[in-house]
């Protein structure tokens, strides 16, 4: 016979109860629970979970965090007493989830010990310090033209279907090896671009350390409002932690337009007079989050490379002047290059890092110092050659050193360099080295190189002088 619970005692428990007044498109509208907070969890009679969205005077607005179609008008709702939390850690490396942690790769579910807020304050200024160290792309323009470094926030913008996607793909196969733990974030994107980037990252032994949050184009509103959310979490955390971290947002239209979409649902003004304002304190919020942590708080980093969608190149579009004004950069895609076939499709002219060239390794900083001025400047005299105007021999020869640096900047996608080879083009370049070289020729000397970097051990600190002799010595033996 069992002894009685002497612990248990009789006595009133108070608790609020509200009830579903009505229900669509992800939207459930509750009568009750006057001590509701934003952002607050819920939960219904039948196992569904909903997140408090907005407070009016007479019912709140819920996300629902489930699809279930249990949820009726009239059915009985509750605190659950916290607030959206998402699991964090080693575990969920290589998986692919949603922005609630449940896995969508068909394995089980990670073992799971820390969670974090989806929601949390970005890091004071105090426990912020300086952008120093180099942030590799594997993109040869990026890289020497327009860097990036640990902690900053780059900007990719241009029109759709140009190569945004790609060069943020590139930058996370690029940190193979460099202890940069990855993060990526696909928002509102079809099922086969998922498994595309899934495969491309699996192909590439890039799944070890990256972590894939997906938000479908099929899923409901609030899931793709809070797939970035997620993702920053997940790299917040191992932020704190002391380690470096890179999380591509791809792409912040449809998180907009998302957004947008549940404004609506709930009744909110959607004009220009309240949208904007509310989607550049979203976007910010998010943003300012990703920064570099002075070593008194761990030293870690978390770089954020924002996607975002332009309509025929117009810039001035608000969400778009927003994310510039929020960023510390930009790399503008420009689809008159794409249609040209001159990839990546880089406007150099328009794109521009304000942090990343105090963080570029010196060797590089001075070899491509003079290079961004003598393309622009070809450029120029390109397009004023078309004119049929006869050319002096001094611009005849501009004109042909910048149509082979245009075929040196090319890259094909999937394909990223490392900052040995890119120091190896810069000086072969800026010394003239390729002087005498067609531009058809330019791929088949580039491939030359990197094979000839392979076999040495010249690195980024060598002394200029070995660099410049073991160029000229492979430059002179190519067959």
């Amino acid at each position: 016979m069992t002894e009685p619970n002497t612990s248990y005692r009789f006595g009133l428990r108070l608790s609020e109860r509200g009830c579903v007044a009505g229900i669509g498109d992800g939207i459930a509208w509750i009568r009750g629970l006057p001590s509701a907070r934003l952002d607050e969890l819920i939960g219904f009679d039948d196992g569904s979970s909903g997140l408090v969205f907005q407070l009016g005077k007479e019912v709140l607005g819920a996300i629902l965090l489930s699809q279930s179609r249990g949820v009726t008008a009239g059915m009985a709702v509750q605190h659950i007493g916290r607030k959206l939390e998402i699991g964090v850690g080693d575990a969920l490396l290589g998986r692919v989830v949603d922005p609630l942690g449940s896995p969508l790769d068909g394995l089980p579910a990670p073992q799971i010990r820390q969670f974090r807020p989806l929601e949390a304050a970005a890091p004071s200024i105090i426990e912020r310090d300086f952008v120093t160290e180099p942030f590799y792309t594997g993109c040869k323009i990026v890289d020497s033209l327009i860097p990036i470094g640990k902690g900053q926030r780059q900007l990719i913008i241009g029109d759709d279907g140009v190569g945004k996607s790609a060069l943020a793909l590139d930058a996370v196969l690029n940190q193979r090896g460099r202890n940069v733990l990855c993060v990526m974030v696909l928002i509102g994107q079809p099922r086969s671009s998922v498994a595309g980037t899934l495969e491309a990252l699996r192909a590439a032994g890039a799944l070890d350390y990256t972590v894939l949050v997906v938000a479908e184009a099929n899923a409901l509103p609030g899931f793709r409002y809070l797939a970035p959310f997620a993702g920053c979490a997940i790299a917040e955390h191992w932020m704190r932690l002391g380690r470096d971290t890179l999380v591509v947002y791809d792409d912040l239209t449809r998180h907009a337009q998302s957004y947008r979409e549940l404004s609506l649902l709930l009744q909110r003004p959607p004009g220009r007079e309240a949208y904007p304002g509310d989607i550049f304190y979203l976007h910010s919020r998010l943003l300012e989050r990703s920064t570099v942590l002075s070593l008194q708080h761990g030293g870690g980093s978390m770089t954020a490379l924002p996607i975002i969608e332009t309509r025929q190149g117009e810039l001035s579009a608000y969400i778009p002047t927003n994310l510039i004004s929020i960023t510390d950069g930009q790399i503008y895609f420009e689809s008159k290059l794409f249609a040209a076939g001159i990839l990546p499709a880089i406007d150099i002219g328009r794109s521009v890092s304000r942090i990343g060239g105090k963080a570029q390794h010196p060797a590089i900083k001075n070899a491509a110092a003079h290079i961004r001025l003598d393309y622009l400047q070809f450029l120029e005299l390109e397009l004023f050659a078309r004119f049929g105007t006869r050319l002096e021999a001094s611009v005849e020869e501009k004109l042909q050193r910048g149509r082979l640096l245009r075929e040196i900047l090319k890259q094909d996608r999937l394909q990223p360099w490392s900052e040995a080879a890119h120091l190896a083009w810069l000086l072969a370049y800026g010394e003239g080295m390729l002087a005498d070289l067609a531009p058809e020729q330019a791929a088949g000397v580039l491939a030359y190189l990197q094979q000839q970097l392979a076999e040495t051990r010249l690195s980024l600190d060598s002394p200029k002088q070995q660099w410049l002799a073991a160029l000229r010595q492979w430059l002179a033996a190519k067959p």
